[in-house]
């Protein structure tokens, strides 16, 4: 159907897709749908070595497991909408044909973004174009959970493909197909994005999934929704078998990567997926092995912490500059040495945004936007993202002297003056001043003076933001954005909640921001919407960043923040101690 009559066809689509899901959920066994039992919780807390186990022994069923998060998938789904495709029953048929129960993985249950690959189902991807598509077999990610190629054993068993934004250039998890996915703590607030539908099932008591990360997208729905994730360098898992929105896009490279419940879970999955030599499924992937040793050096030693307390663009609110201040304070009483950095001057953190940006949207928005039906909603970041990419160019300059001369806002302006459709030339441009400035890091971290092990900063200025203040806030991304565009392996931890008391402003936002000496669009944008009140009960995080190809070692100083935070207790301000998940209902 030609536009515009094709928006019709959006709309019949969206009736299909969601009848389709709640048809799903609505003829499940009467189990799935039973309150949870004292096994159930055991099952959901029990660390995974001794779950994996008690399946291989045969004391406890792979379809016991899958029951017990099928249940917290209804649950979960009930409360924050973040399924889009469920796997069930169809998941019970695997756990007991195709998944092989001996390996590291036996009967796990695993749940997975969208964009993933798995038989029989879409990847829609939240536009409904790609909907009504459903796929003849399992892209390598999936077979290599179930072991379907029968190189090593896994044994994973796929439950659920989860939420997330239309176009995937988001921070919140909403699409016009599927609707919005909500924060597991307040539901006015998004729970993160890209791979938002994850953060949420995992607070509410999933076990393990799998997202993708572009500028931010496991990171910030770990922080927002009080979860772990591990953002790995390209080449270090697999990535093969899925969709996107921006196919060939590799000026900042996508990467898939672990998320978890908890810590624990994000370094067993992390360890045995990457044990069962992926590049024998996948040929994106490096054989660079398991590095046991790295990992335990890094949980055990004393360290040397660079601290970025701030980016230099958007300070960060209130809430998170407690959660940075306490995780610093805490490494300093477990022995470790913590310092404050100075980023490279010629590759400071704005430098990496504006060349970032360019980079990832060099087709003029262009390829993201080539999916929709005529009138079918964007993402409001997004659609920022394209009014401006899409400004004829003088319009576009005037718009910037006005940004730069009359409102004088050097930074916003600096991101307009640049942002659109590149040529093959210009591309070549980016990409060379994107190795220039990796190697300028590089050399700035070998140097004497910094030998950080790892530097610790914020996830994003703000906790969780309300549902569609994208359009505000979609600049708001340096803090992942940054580490994308070096490839350095990063995780993301939680550290607390939003405090009504502690974390309110002390002014109004703009007057906090003069103060600051960062009264400019990119931080009113985020900082308008922090409200302590409003967000009390949201959770708070830290990023602890390593080198590329670190993953072992990032795992092990994580751990060290999370032994530091557990056993650190300021007398005065009660900040400190171990982070408490959502309990199952």
């Amino acid at each position: 159907m030609l536009p515009p009559f094709d928006y019709f066809t959006y709309r019949r689509v969206r009736t299909i897709k969601r009848q389709e899901r709640a048809a799903r959920f609505a003829s499940l066994p009467p189990d799935y749908h039973a309150p949870f039992t004292s096994a159930d919780k055991r099952i959901v807390s029990e660390p995974i070595e001794e779950l994996v186990q008690t399946v291989q022994e045969g004391t406890l069923s792979p379809v016991d497991v899958l029951r017990t998060y099928g249940k917290v998938a209804v649950k979960a789904q009930e409360k924050t909408n973040c399924i889009t495709e469920l796997l069930l029953p169809e998941a019970e048929t695997w756990a007991q044909t195709e998944v092989n129960l001996k390996g590291p993985l036996a009967g796990v249950p695993v749940s997975l973004k969208d964009s993933i690959q798995v038989k029989g189902f879409d990847i829609s991807l939240g536009y409904s174009r790609l909907a009504g598509k459903p796929y003849a077999e399992d892209g390598p990610l999936v077979k290599l959970l179930k072991d379907a190629g029968r190189l090593t054993i896994a044994g994973a068993v796929p439950y659920a493909k989860t939420a997330l934004p239309v176009t995937l250039l988001s921070f919140e998890s909403a699409n016009a197909l599927w609707g919005p996915c909500l924060n597991p703590h307040v539901p006015q607030y998004s729970p993160g994005g890209s791979t938002g539908g994850e953060g949420a099932l995992l607070a509410l008591g999933g076990r393990i999934g799998i997202g993708s990360d572009v500028a931010g997208s496991v990171r910030v729905p770990a922080a927002w929704s009080g979860i772990y994730s591990l953002r790995c360098s390209t080449g270090r898992w697999p990535k093969n078998g899925v969709n996107t929105s921006m196919a060939g896009q590799e000026g900042v490279p996508s990467v898939f990567s672990p998320m978890a419940r908890t810590l624990n879970d994000l370094t067993y999955f992390t360890r045995s997926i990457i044990s069962m030599k992926p590049w024998k499924y996948d040929y994106t992937v490096h054989p660079i092995t398991w590095r046991s040793e790295e990992e335990s050096e890094a949980k055990s030693k004393s360290l040397r912490v660079g601290l970025m307390a701030t980016d230099g663009v958007i300070p960060p609110t209130p809430a998170i500059q407690r959660a940075v201040t306490t995780t610093a304070a805490a490494l300093s009483a477990a022995g470790h040495q913590v310092v404050e950095i100075t980023p490279p001057a010629t590759a400071d953190p704005f430098t990496g945004l504006h060349l970032a940006s360019q980079l990832l949207n060099s087709d003029g928005c262009e390829t993201f936007n080539s999916h929709f039906y005529s009138f079918e909603p964007s993402d409001p970041g997004a659609a920022q993202l394209s009014l401006i990419a899409n400004l004829p160019r003088p319009l576009r300059y005037l718009y910037y002297l006005y940004v730069r001369y009359i409102r004088r806002d050097e930074k916003w302006a600096t991101l307009i003056q640049s942002f659109g459709s590149k040529s093959a030339a210009q591309q070549w441009k980016l990409v060379a001043k994107r190795e220039a400035f990796r190697s300028t890091w590089h050399a700035w971290w070998d140097a004497e003076s910094q030998q950080y092990d790892f530097i610790l900063c914020p996830v994003n200025a703000t906790p969780a933001l309300p549902h569609k203040a994208m359009k505000d806030a979609v600049s708001s991304c340096g803090y992942t954005f940054l580490w994308n565009l070096l490839d350095y392996t990063t995780g993301v931890l939680p550290v607390s909640h939003v405090d009504p008391k502690k974390d309110a402003l002390t002014a109004p936002y703009k007057t906090v921001l003069k103060q600051l000496g960062a009264n400019h669009a990119l931080a009113q944008g985020a900082w308008k919407h922090y409200d302590a009140s409003k967000m009390a009960g949201l959770p708070t995080a830290v990023q602890v960043v390593g080198r590329r190809w670190q993953e072992e070692k990032v795992l092990g100083y994580m751990a060290a923040v999370e032994s530091a935070l557990e056993k650190f207790h300021d007398p005065i301000t009660g900040e400190g101690g171990k982070y408490p998940l959502i309990e199952l209902d």
